[in-house]
């Protein structure tokens, strides 16, 4: 081959190059370059693209509290657990400044007992302030059923269901915590669709507070919620049934109230991170 050919070859391997340099390239590939050593004839080879990982949203204050009031619906962090900051620091591999806030915000929640010199502390609610917030919630959930039921839409009536589906699978697998979690989830369903957003937010706090009381004094399985009880409701507000709906909203929580033993104490994890890992 005579040295204008060479070029040639190398100039047309360079146009081919640039042309599949602008197509849309399958994910996961990249063309590399020609290769021109010693004279030699350019060629294009498919080799692995580097992909690009998205990258996890580092941990807010915001995100670092929702997950631990989730662990403590979930009763992986019972009452009592002391939240150590650089033992959190480390779970979430962030700074003991985003730890403060995060404790804090839970502590205006009633979640967080924030105690001097000691620390923070899963908050160990009184028998007297299990009895307050389950006569809160008698006086509030009822009403806001009522409302509810009045407003029901069949995309309303599926999202309850499933959210019950769900609560039966989770007892099912013995997972309490998370058919606790459920449970509370069904209760503030109703309060977004009665579309009382004050309200809402009151009982979004009573429900985290009820967390603590159950794990606290809880003495049979139905505490977690009785699930007839959720199956009665979905019933009511399927006719829209609000004066129904009312009444079995305030007999479920005076229910929910005596099965609690108000005596019981539950034991602190090990560990925060043997908790908010499982």
């Amino acid at each position: 081959m005579n040295r204008w050919d060479n070029l040639v070859n190398i100039f047309c391997s360079n146009i081919v190059y640039n042309i599949l340099n602008n197509l849309t390239e399958p994910a996961g590939l990249v063309h590399s370059a020609p290769n021109r050593d010693n004279g030699a004839t350019g060629s294009v080879k498919l080799v692995p693209r580097t992909m690009t990982v998205t990258e996890p949203k580092p941990w807010t204050a915001e995100t670092v509290a929702a997950d631990l009031e989730r662990a403590v619906h979930e009763h992986r962090l019972p009452p009592g657990t002391k939240l150590g900051e650089d033992e959190l620091a480390e779970v979430y591999g962030i700074s003991r400044t985003i730890v403060r806030a995060a404790l804090l915000a839970l502590s205006h929640r009633h979640l967080v007992d924030l105690k001097r010199n000691r620390g923070a502390f899963v908050a160990q609610p009184s028998v007297r302030e299990a009895r307050e917030v389950f006569e809160a919630r008698a006086l509030l959930e009822p009403r806001t059923a009522r409302s509810a039921a009045e407003r029901m839409t069949e995309d309303d009536l599926s999202v309850l269901r499933s959210n019950i589906e769900q609560e039966h699978i989770a007892l099912d697998s013995g997972e309490n915590g998370r058919a606790l979690f459920l449970s509370g989830q069904f209760h503030l369903e109703i309060a977004r669709i009665a579309d009382q957003s004050t309200v809402e937010g009151f009982i979004s706090e009573l429900i985290s507070r009820s967390s603590l009381i159950i794990a606290l004094y809880w003495r049979r399985r139905s505490a977690l919620c009785e699930t007839q009880a959720h199956h009665a409701l979905l019933d009511a507000f399927a006719t829209r049934d609000g004066e129904l709906a009312e009444q079995l909203m305030k007999s479920h929580l005076l229910d929910l109230l005596a099965s609690l033993d108000l005596r019981n104490v539950s034991q602190p994890p090990a560990s925060l991170r043997e908790a908010l890992n499982s």
